[in-house]
C-alpha cells in the first residue's frame, strides 16, 4: 500500500500568531525605512531639502556639519523622545520604535544610492515627497514608527491635552521657519512642497488607494432605506437606537461602510426613500473585519 506523500502548508512551521504579528510589523518598519531611506539619500540631499519632524532638523544639522552623518544626528536626536516616550507611551509601541529608529540610523549610513538627475527643485520636491511619503506610510502601517515627532505629539497629547495634529503643526512650522532663516526662503517653499507632497502621499498608503467612508443615517423609514441598501449596494447595515434631544422621538440610527465610488449611488438611494433623511458622511481611515453573514471583507 502506497501513501502519497503531500505537500505540507506553511503552518507545519508552527510559528505562534504572536510571533507572525510581531515579524510582520518588523517587516513593515524595515521596508518602510529602506524606501524613506532612498528617497532622502537619492533626492532630498543632493537638493539641500530638509523636511520636517526630526528627521528635518537631522537634515539641517547634517548641512551644517556635514561630518555628522544624517543616521547618526537622527538617532542622537530622539535618544531624548525615546526617553520621553518610555515612561509615558505604551512599551509595546517603544520597543517598536526603538527598533524603526536604529534600522533608520543604520540604513542612513549604509544605504548610498546615486543622485537622481533632476534639475528643477519642484520636481525634485515632488519625487522626493512621493518616495519618502511612501516609506513613512510603509512604517505607520505597522503598530510602531521610525521615532521623532509622534513620540512628542503623544505625549504632549497625555500630558497637556493638546491634540497631536497641532503640535506637529507648531513643531514643523518652526522647523520649515528654522531652515528658511538658514538656507534661505526659497529652499523652505520647496522644503513646503515637499513636506505637503510627503503628508498627501502618506495618507494614501496608510488609508489605501480605496479609502471607505462610514454614514450615519437618521430617517423614520430607517428599515426600508436599510433593505434597499442591502439589495442595491450590497452592503451591510447596522442600527443604533437613536433619540431626539428637542421630541423626544426614538429612531434606528443606521451605520453603513462604503467606499468613495458607492457613496453617490448610497446617496441616491437614501433619499429616493426619503428626502427628509438626515445623512453625516465621515471618511474612515481603516476598516478591519468581514460582514456577518457573508465572505465580502470591508
Amino acid at each position: 500500500m502506497q501513501v502519497k506523500a503531500q505537500s505540507q502548508p506553511l503552518d507545519v512551521l508552527k510559528i505562534p500568531v504572536s510571533w507572525k504579528t510581531i515579524l510582520y510589523n518588523l517587516f513593515l518598519i524595515s521596508a518602510g525605512n529602506i524606501v524613506f531611506v532612498i528617497g532622502m539619500n537619492s533626492v532630498l540631499i543632493p537638493n539641500r531639502l530638509f523636511g520636517a519632524g526630526v528627521s528635518g532638523v537631522a537634515l539641517i544639522v547634517h548641512y551644517l556639519f556635514p561630518p555628522l552623518d544624517v543616521g547618526l544626528a537622527y538617532f542622537l536626536l530622539n535618544l531624548p523622545l525615546m526617553l520621553v516616550g518610555w515612561f509615558s507611551i505604551s512599551r509595546r509601541f517603544m520597543f517598536y520604535t526603538l527598533y524603526g529608529m536604529g534600522f533608520f540610523s543604520l540604513a542612513a549610513a549604509v544605504i548610498k544610492t546615486p543622485a537622481t538627475a533632476l534639475q528643477d527643485p519642484i520636481l525634485a520636491a515632488l519625487f522626493a515627497g512621493i518616495i519618502c511619503g511612501a516609506g513613512a506610510g510603509i512604517v505607520l502601517r505597522s503598530i510602531g514608527s521610525a521615532g521623532g515627532m509622534d513620540i512628542v505629539a503623544i505625549y504632549v497629547n497625555q500630558k497637556f491635552g493638546f491634540r497631536p495634529g497641532s503640535v506637529s503643526l507648531i513643531v514643523n512650522g518652526l522647523i520649515i521657519m528654522s531652515g528658511a532663516y538658514l538656507f534661505g526662503l526659497e529652499i523652505a517653499l520647496y522644503t513646503f512642497i515637499y513636506v505637503f507632497t510627503n503628508s498627501r502621499v502618506l495618507d494614501v498608503v496608510i488609508t489605501g488607494f480605496n479609502q471607505r467612508m462610514s454614514t450615519l443615517i437618521i430617517s423614520e423609514k430607517s428599515q426600508e432605506i436599510a433593505n434597499e441598501i442591502f439589495k442595491q449596494v450590497n452592503r451591510g447595515v447596522t442600527f443604533f437606537k437613536g433619540r431626539g434631544a428637542y421630541t423626544g422621538a426614538e429612531r434606528d440610527v443606521i451605520l453603513t461602510i462604503t467606499s468613495v465610488t458607492e457613496l453617490p449611488k448610497l446617496k441616491g438611494v437614501i433619499f429616493a426613500i426619503d428626502p427628509a433623511a438626515f445623512v453625516v458622511v465621515n471618511n474612515t481611515l481603516e476598516v478591519l473585519g468581514k460582514r456577518h453573514g457573508t465572505r465580502k471583507v470591508y
